[in-house]
């Protein structure tokens, strides 16, 4: 019953292509394990699971590593996206752009101009 109550932290893990993952039902509750690629699909894992189980749910145990530490993940850049736009998805706060723009001076040389297509570091937090 409780893994059926998660199904959707299950499928968006498949999703992710979270590695290494297991699940597990042990005394009615779940127990999920794996690796993420980065920290981003991490805190999408954990966002669905606070979702589902509330803020400190109490059936679920989720042990999810990051494989690589040394970002928050990747971006691809869409049309009519801007640095503001993208900061404002991953942090929440559209003037910390200029973190984004400080990790892509290889690729940008100006923080007001961006192409679709460029695949952009987004720093950790």
């Amino acid at each position: 019953m409780v893994k059926e109550k998660y199904q959707s932290v299950l499928d968006l893990g498949e999703k992710l292509n979270i590695k290494g993952g297991d699940v597990k039902v042990n005394n009615g509750k779940l127990e999920i394990y794996g690796t993420a690629d980065n920290q981003y699909y991490k805190d999408q894992l954990w966002d669905e699971i606070k979702k589902v189980g509330g803020e400190n749910p109490s059936d679920i145990m989720a042990d999810i590593k990051v494989a690589d530490t040394s970002i928050y993940t990747h971006h691809e850049v869409q049309k009519g996206e801007s640095l503001s736009l993208i900061a404002k998805k991953y942090y929440g706060d559209p003037m910390k752009y200029k973190k984004i723009f400080e990790a892509n001076t290889d690729k940008l040389k100006n923080p007001d101009i961006i192409h679709p297509g460029q695949n952009l570091i987004i720093p950790n937090k």
